[in-house]
C-alpha cells in the first residue's frame, strides 16, 4: 500500500504508506507526529498528545484519508477563531511494495513515527499552505528544531553498529540501532548512564547496555582504523585483541591498514577550515600546472562551511570532458615531488578503460606545508558529465544524501555519485535495479529541481 500527500494538487509518497490500514485500525494505536517527541524534549516533559494525533478515517470503498491535527506544524499557529491547520493524506489501496520491520505496528497505546521518515515526508511537501487565507509560507520562515550535538560519543558507536550488523547480515539488529540513533541524536542533555534513556521510545534494553559494553567499544575503536571494516574489526576482537597497541603485532593487517594504525592519532585530528583552504589552493595550483583548465575543489564539510574537517575530499574534472583521462597519475607524482602527498592507501584507475564510469581515485595521507602531522586526503577524478551528481554526493551531508536517495526512489530512480538512473524492475526484486544510462544535468540545482527538493546552497546542507 502506498501513501500519498495531496497538497495544492500535487501528490507525494509518505511515511504512512509503510503501514497496512487494517493493522492500524485493529491495533488501537495512536499515531503521533514526530514533532511530539521534539516538543517534549524541548519542554523537558511529555506534552499533551491531543494536538499531535494523526487520525485514521475510512468510509465505504473510498481510499481512507488521514487528517493531521497539530496547532503548530512548520511554525504555523492556528488562533482560536480558526480551525487547526489540516493536511489531507490519501492512502492508496495498492498493495505495498515495501518489506521489512517498517510494516509492523507496535501494539501499544501510542506509536511515534520515525524521525527520519517524517522528515523525509516533510521534505517532499511544497511550502506549507494556509488553507483559510491561501497564504504560502516559505520554508525559510519556519522554526525548525536544531538540537545540540551532545551525545555523538553514543550515536557514533551506534552508527558503527548499524554498519557492523548490516555487514554481518543481521538486518533487524542493524535497523534497531538505526532507529535508536534518530532518537538519541535529538536529546537536549548529555547521557551519563543507561538509566537516563530507559523509558524513551526506540531505545531497547539491549541498546542501552551497549553504551558501556566492552565488545562494542573495542569493535568501534578498531573500525576507526583506516581500512578496517566491521567484519575485520569483529574478527580482531574475537582473536583476543582489546586495544590498538595489540594490533601492531597482528600479521593479517594489510599495508594500508598498518599505515592507518601508525597514523591513527594524526588522522583523528580535525583540520581547521583555513588550513584546508590553503591546501586547496596549493592543490589547485599544482593541478593547473599539470593540466590547464582543470577544475579542482574540496567538498565535504569544508564546502559546507564547517569550522573543522575530518578529512579532505577533492573533486576533479575538466570542462572538455576528455582531458581528465590519465590526469591523476601525473598529478599524484607532482604532489609527491613537493612532499605534500606522503603515503598511499589506495590507487584505482578506470578512466583509460572507461570502467566504473571512468572514475580515477587516490586515497592517501598528506601534510600541511612545514608540518609532519598526517591528514586523510582523497582525490577523485570524474568525467564532466557526472559533475553535478558528484558535487551533491561528495558535499553531503549524509542526512541530505539519504533524503535525496529516498526521494529519487519514490519517483522511480536510483541516485548516486555516478548519476540519476531510471529504475528497471528486476524479476527477483520488487525494488529493481538501475538502468545503464543516467539522466543528464549540468548543475546541482537542476538535479534538486527535477527531484522536487528545495534548493540548498552548500553551506545550508548541514542537516
Amino acid at each position: 500500500m502506498e501513501a500519498e500527500i495531496e497538497t495544492n494538487g500535487r501528490y507525494r509518497k509518505g511515511f504512512l504508506g509503510k503501514f497496512d490500514r487494517h493493522q492500524l485500525e485493529r491495533s488501537k494505536a495512536l499515531v503521533l507526529l514526530y514533532q511530539w517527541l521534539e516538543d517534549s524534549l524541548r519542554e523537558g516533559k511529555g506534552v499533551p498528545e491531543r494536538t499531535y494525533i494523526i487520525a485514521m478515517k475510512s468510509t465505504g470503498m473510498e481510499p481512507p484519508s488521514v487528517e493531521i491535527h497539530h496547532d503548530n506544524i512548520n511554525g504555523l499557529q492556528s488562533d482560536k477563531n480558526n480551525s487547526p491547520l489540516k493536511k489531507q493524506l490519501k492512502l492508496s489501496p495498492k498493495p505495498s511494495r515495501n518489506s521489512g520491520a517498517g510494516h509492523d505496528v507496535e501494539q501499544r497505546s501510542s506509536s511515534i513515527a520515525s524521525g527520519s521518515d517524517l522528515q523525509t515526508l516533510r521534505s517532499y511537501c511544497p511550502p506549507s499552505l494556509d488553507t483559510k487565507n491561501e497564504t504560502v509560507i516559505n520554508s525559510s520562515s519556519t522554526s525548525l528544531y536544531s538540537p545540540p550535538d551532545l551525545n555523538d560519543n553514543v550515536t557514533e558507536i551506534f552508527k558503527r553498529l548499524v554498519d557492523i550488523y548490516r555487514a554481518l547480515g543481521e538486518d533487524r539488529r542493524s535497523f534497531s540501532y538505526y532507529k535508536a540513533v534518530q532518537v538519541i541524536e535529538k536529546f537536549p542533555f548529555k547521557i551519563e548512564n543507561s538509566d537516563q534513556i530507559k523509558d524513551l521510545p526506540g531505545v531497547g534494553k539491549s541498546l542501552k547496555d551497549h553504551i558501556h559494553n566492552e565488545k562494542v567499544r573495542t569493535i568501534t575503536l578498531f573500525g576507526e582504523v583506516w581500512g578496517i571494516g566491521p567484519a575485520t574489526a569483529l574478527r580482531l576482537y574475537e582473536k583476543g585483541h582489546r586495544n590498538l597497541d595489540e594490533l601492531k603485532n597482528e600479521d593479517t593487517l594489510t599495508q594500508a591498514q598498518r599505515i592507518g594504525l601508525k597514523f591513527f592519532d594524526d588522522i583523528k585530528t580535525r583540520i581547521p577550515h583555513h588550513e584546508v583552504r590553503e591546501m586547496e589552493q596549493l592543490v589547485q595550483k599544482v593541478g593547473e600546472q599539470v593540466l590547464p583548465g582543470v577544475d579542482i575543489l574540496c567538498g565535504g564539510s569544508y564546502r559546507r562551511g564547517k569550522e573543522t574537517c575530518g578529512d579532505m575530499d577533492f573533486i576533479i574534472t575538466h570542462p572538455d570532458g576528455r582531458s581528465h583521462i590519465g590526469f591523476l597519475p601525473k598529478f599524484v607524482k607532482c604532489l609527491k615531488d613537493i612532499n605534500f602527498l606522503r603515503e598511499d592507501l589506495m590507487f584505482s584507475l578506470h578512466s583509460d578503460e572507461v570502467t566504473d564510469s571512468g572514475v580515477d581515485t587516490f586515497f592517501g595521507l598528506c601534510t600541511f606545508p612545514g608540518r609532519e602531522l598526517r591528514h586523510r586526503i582523497d582525490l577523485k577524478v570524474y568525467p564532466r558529465e557526472l559533475y553535478s551528481f558528484v558535487l551533491i554526493h561528495w558535499t553531503g551531508n549524509d542526512v541530505l544524501n539519504r533524503r535525496l536517495r529516498i526521494l529519487a526512489d519514490s519517483k522511480g530512480y536510483r541516485l548516486d555519485d555516478k548519476g540519476l538512473f531510471p529504475a528497471v524492475k528486476g524479476s527477483s526484486s520488487n525494488k529493481g535495479f538501475k538502468a545503464s544510462a543516467s539522466l543528464k544535468f549540468q548543475t546541482e540545482k537542476e538535479v534538486f529541481d527535477f527531484l522536487g527538493f528545495p534548493w540548498l546552497e552548500p553551506h545550508e546542507r548541514n542537516l
